[in-house]
Parts: C-alpha cells; structure tokens; sequence
C-alpha cells in the first residue's frame, strides 16, 4: 500500500471505513439498490399505479396479465390489445382473449383517479395508462382479481403499507430493544431481573395464539389507520425482545472496560455512556440484528394479514393481496394472483443480503 494510501487510511472516519469496505461487497450493494427501488416504489405507489386500486366491475373479473406491445405497421406505437369476452358454454365461465383488431394506445404521464402526492399535492396525473379506450378498460399489466380489480396498482399501493409497516415497527423495536436491553446490562440488580423475566414471558408465548387474541381484541369498528398503527404497535411490542438480549450482553461485558469506567469518572451522564460510548463500539452486532428484524416485521404483518388477523380491506397490503390465492380451485384458473410473493420475497432476500454486507463493513475487526 502507498504512503498516500496508508495516509487516506489513518485520516478516514469510521463511517468513511465502512462505507470503504461495503462498497466491496458487491451483492450487499446490489440488494441496496434493490430496497432502495421498493421505497421509490412506496413513495410513489399512487403515481405508479394506472387504474384505481380500490375500484370493482365484475365485467373485468380475472383479466389475464397484458402485456403491451412496443410496435405495429406505423412503427413505434405502445398500446395492448382490447379483450373480447367469451362465455364458456361448458361451464358457463366468461373468459377474456385478446382483439388484436382494437389497439388501446399506451402513453406516458396520462390523467387518471385523484390521489395526494406525498400526501399534500392533489393531482391526478400517473406514469402510465391507456387512452382513448372505452370507460373501464386500461393496461392490466398483471391482470385483475376476482372483483375486476387492476392487481398491478394495487400490488404498487400494498408494497407502501407493507413496507412502511416494517419500517416503523422495526424503528420501535430498535429503540425499545437498545434502551431497555441497556438498561438491564448497564444497571443490573433487580432491574436486570425484572427486564429479564418480561422479556422471557414475551418469548414463551405462542406466537399465532398470541396474534388471534390482539387480532381479536381489536375493535371491528375502527378504522383502516387505526388497525394500522394498532398492527405496527403490536409487532414493535414482540419483536424487541431478541434485540434487547444482544445489547444486554453487550453492555454486561462493556460496563467494566476501562473507556467506560474514564467516562463515569470524567463526570458523564448514564445516557452519554450508553449512546456516546458503548453503542458505537458494538454497531455491527445492532446492525445485524435490525438487518434481520426488518424482514422479520414484513413477515409478521404479511402472515397476519394473510390469515385474517391483521389488516382488513379496504386496506391494501401483501398480505391482503396474497388472501386471494389461499383457494387452490381460483389459482388454478388465476395463477397471477401469487404475484405478490414475488416482491415480498425479493425484499426479504434484499434485506438480509444487506444486513450481511452492512455487518461486515462495521466491524471493526473485520
């Protein structure tokens, strides 16, 4: 190494020698820009989305996925075929062919359903949509569900509550875990002992027992905001426990290291030794576990929803959507409906490849 490399080196910041060393990890960067572009997607779902998420006709009821055609005779034309409905005279079931007679154009930046970008600025303009087509017909890029609905928006509007949900849980989840888990390490006594024996009730509880009485125990009159606040609280609530165990053991082997015993000394306040001194020296162990708990909150809200115990419609979230695909007889005849395994998946390996990079680049002893 060169004197100006070695130089660079013994200048550099921690955070400049983490991010030195993550940039290396080649798929912890990829999965990066992979969380990166489901986030956009959350910020933007309404934007994104072509037709209104919550809008029915049963004259569209399980459309099969379109796909949009770049070019015809003309040249460069986007559009999608209008569908022909025909009636199975068997089974008297309404199937859906494509009428390459009737080309819908597919334009950019198009008028649709009103909605509130970043939740202040009404607007009604959408990255994507048909024009010129007849009234309920547009470009159903993953088909639509049972009730006509476009699976495409609202798989763009559950990956926002989906994501967010995580996000905010496991937010909660980090501080409750690195402040009690603190506490008890740092304290010890009787303090350690009843942090301890809380957190060992919270774990011994069966998990789907646990979910079907809050589940139940939640008014059915309140509304979707309320329910998901409610949702997010109660995951937060199970989910520090893990946490709080690594910080504890942690601090039982910091709080006699002499860097520790110099800033009691030098007259600094309990909550400067947590956060100012000891946390630091530990981040990779906390990175690593919040890598691994965010994908762990998804989980949860997607399997409560799923089975009916967290949100209800008219919310939209993975979960929700994956409700639809739980009878074999409509997924045979509607296998798009397990699209939405397919982000929820895609996340959770984004977020542990992530967390694995991001644990190695903050270790100091790496």
């Amino acid at each position: 190494m060169s004197a100006t490399a070695e130089a660079r080196f013994a200048e550099a910041t921690q955070l400049q020698l983490t991010w030195w060393r993550f940039r290396r990890h080649k798929l912890a960067v990829a999965s990066l820009f992979v969380i990166a572009l489901f986030y956009l997607i959350a910020i933007f779902a309404d934007f994104l989305a072509a037709t209104d998420p919550h809008a029915t006709d049963a004259r569209r009821s399980f459309i099969p996925p379109q796909g949009i055609h770049f070019f015809d005779d003309s040249g460069f034309n986007p559009h999608v075929y209008g569908l022909r409905g025909v009636r199975d005279p068997r089974t008297f079931q309404l199937t859906y062919a494509p009428d390459p007679a009737r080309k819908l154009p597919v334009r950019l930046f198009v008028r649709g359903f009103t909605y509130d970008l970043f939740g202040l600025i009404e607007t009604d303009i959408h990255l994507f949509g048909v024009v010129g087509g007849r009234p309920g017909e547009s470009a159903f890029l993953l088909g639509t569900d049972q009730l006509g609905r476009d699976l495409f928006s609202r798989l763009m509007v559950a990956t926002r509550i989906s994501l967010v949900i995580g996000l905010a849980g496991v937010t909660l989840s980090l501080f409750l875990g690195v402040l009690l888990g603190g506490i008890s390490g740092l304290y010890g006594g009787w303090v350690d002992t009843l942090i301890q024996r809380l957190i060992e009730l919270l774990r011994s509880v069966p998990t789907i027992p646990l979910w079907m009485g809050l589940a139940a125990a939640l008014p059915r009159t309140w509304s979707v905001l309320q329910v998901y606040f409610a949702i997010t609280l109660i995951i937060s609530l199970i989910g520090w426990t893990e946490l709080a165990r690594v910080v504890r053991g942690r601090f039982l082997a910091l709080r006699e290291e002499d860097f520790v015993i110099a800033a009691e000394l030098s007259g600094a306040s309990q909550g400067r030794i947590i956060f100012r001194h000891m946390l630091p020296s530990f981040a990779s162990h906390i990175i690593a576990a919040t890598s691994l708990a965010l994908p762990a909150m998804i989980i949860s809200e997607t399997s409560l929803s799923f089975l009916g115990l967290g949100l209800r419609p008219p919310a939209i979230s993975w979960g929700i959507l994956l409700q639809d695909a739980q009878n074999i007889q409509v997924l045979a005849n509607a296998p798009w409906l397990l699209m939405p395994a397919i982000p929820v998946t895609l996340i959770i390996l984004a977020f542990n490849f992530f967390g694995d990079g991001l644990r190695d680049a903050a270790d100091p002893y790496g």
